[in-house]
């Protein structure tokens, strides 16, 4: 059962940002106008002490002087003021009955034993009258099904079936900034700072239940309740893929984390163990995650074991076919069946899996051989590459490919690596943009395409 106050973070009816400023450059100002330039529909209500006016674009802002002046119901504050403001400010909102408190402001956990004990304070103020904390020490929380960008990070964040939890502040701006250049569509952007109160078990429960969300990707230096999150992580796996990246695997790394949110990152074995247990796909590196992330929150899962490899160049067949033995994938290896891909060759080619159109292989050869691949019941999942050629214009392959994806109902993974100029990448991002995931090497399609396996393969040993 979802906590009602975590519903209110993410489906706020009302929202009141306490340290509103009327000053562009200021972090109040900020979330103010991300508010109102991301479309959120719901009241906004400035908190600013001197009662100052804010112009967003053609709107102008009354502020009140404290939360309890609002003279309507508000379910979610931000609060943006001075570390030593922030205890008077959460008693405030428990009076006037606030739900959800994203805290923006730091000062608190990350810089010792002192801020912990504010924190602490904080929190039981927040439980005293029945609230909840996000943060301290955050950027705040972003919710493309319902318009809500209640951050100081980009406005332009594209809304699709993933969502994003970050441990850290600046990457996680950072990752929102990378995610609408590489096309990569996301429900929700999670800041959770110090974890003071919510932390990633009660965010991963309320993701398993939302369906605007298909996969998760968590960026995280620790954990508090190591238990409370591998037990939540492992039946919310069985629903949804998780992705982790975990920091602070060296043990100088583990330091610097400890120090950056006031999180004990704990020996790294024991988190890969747990990780494994759990049904979470684990990544190294933001690429990786994102990659994974890619087919995880997008493709189906594969119906069984066989791969067929589609390519113009017998070079990253090869490299597609090292890549998917070193992953685990089983390259489907019926000559009999594979004939069928003769059809759409010169004489020359192979049809032998990886399956080599030559490249002399223009539009209608890739047609007739994606559409006979997604046609045929014993090729369970597909990675269609291409290396650029004057004969076939990248674009128009992604066209193709969008084309036959739809219109065989998309019931098969199909994953496609494009190697070539400023072409190949518009044709990766038009792909991408469709929910086909799309790379420009063949090696990360396949460990893409590898990861969504191995969650299949650990979901149906839970039966």
């Amino acid at each position: 059962m979802v906590d009602p106050n975590i519903e209110a973070l993410f489906r706020p009816k009302s929202i009141a940002v306490i340290g509103a400023s009327e000053k562009p450059g200021k972090i109040g100002y900020a979330i103010m106008k991300n508010l109102v330039e991301y479309g959120y529909e719901g009241k906004i209500y400035p908190v600013n002490i001197k009662g100052v006016e804010i112009k967003i674009g053609n709107r102008v802002f009354k502020s009140y002087k404290s939360i309890l002046e609002v003279p309507d119901e508000v379910d979610m504050a931000v609060i943006v003021v001075p570390a030593k403001f922030v205890p008077q400010v959460v008693e405030e909102c428990g009076k006037k009955g606030v739900k959800v408190l994203p805290i923006i402001s730091s000062g608190f956990g990350e810089l010792g034993e002192e801020g912990k004990k504010i924190e602490q304070q904080l929190v039981e103020t927040a439980r005293k009258y029945g609230m909840r904390i996000l943060g301290p020490n955050i950027f705040g929380v972003v919710y493309t099904p319902e318009k809500l960008n209640a951050t100081f990070g980009p406005t332009d964040v594209l809304p699709g079936p993933l969502a994003l939890i970050s441990q850290s502040g600046a990457l996680g701006i950072a990752l929102m900034g990378w995610t609408i250049l590489e096309k990569v569509g996301l429900s929700a952007v999670v800041s959770v700072g110090n974890k003071s109160d919510i932390d990633d078990a009660d965010l991963l429960e309320f993701f398993k239940e939302d369906e605007n969300t298909k996969a998760i990707l968590i960026y995280m230096e620790g954990v508090k309740d190591g238990r409370k999150f591998m037990e939540t992580a492992k039946e919310v796996s069985k629903v949804k893929p998780i992705v982790i990246i975990k920091a602070g695997r060296s043990e100088r790394g583990a330091k610097a984390a400890a120090s950056h949110t006031g999180s004990l990152a704990g020996s790294d074995k024991v988190y890969d163990a747990a990780f494994k247990q759990a049904g979470v796909i684990r990544a190294y590196t933001i690429g990786e995650a994102f990659d994974y992330a890619r087919t995880l929150s997008n493709l189906p899962e594969p119906e069984g074991e066989n791969l067929v490899i589609l390519t113009n160049g017998g070079g990253i067949g090869v490299m597609a076919t090292d890549a998917a033995e070193e992953a685990g994938l089983h390259l489907y290896d019926n000559l009999e069946e594979l004939k069928v891909f003769a059809n759409h060759m010169p004489p020359f080619g192979s049809y032998k899996n990886p399956v080599d159109l030559t490249g002399m292989a223009g539009a209608e050869s890739y047609e007739g051989a994606i559409r006979d691949a997604l046609a045929h019941p014993e090729m369970h999942s597909i990675a269609v590459l291409y290396c650029q050629t004057a004969v076939l214009d990248p674009r128009d392959l992604a066209d193709i490919v969008i084309r036959e994806y739809n219109a065989s109902g998309r019931k098969k993974p199909l994953v496609v690596a494009i190697v070539g100029g400023i072409e190949a990448k518009e044709a990766i991002d038009r792909l991408n943009e469709e929910g086909i995931p799309a790379y420009p090497e063949p090696e990360r399609a396949i460990k893409a395409l590898a990861a969504l396996y191995r969650w299949s393969r650990w979901k149906a040993k839970q039966g």
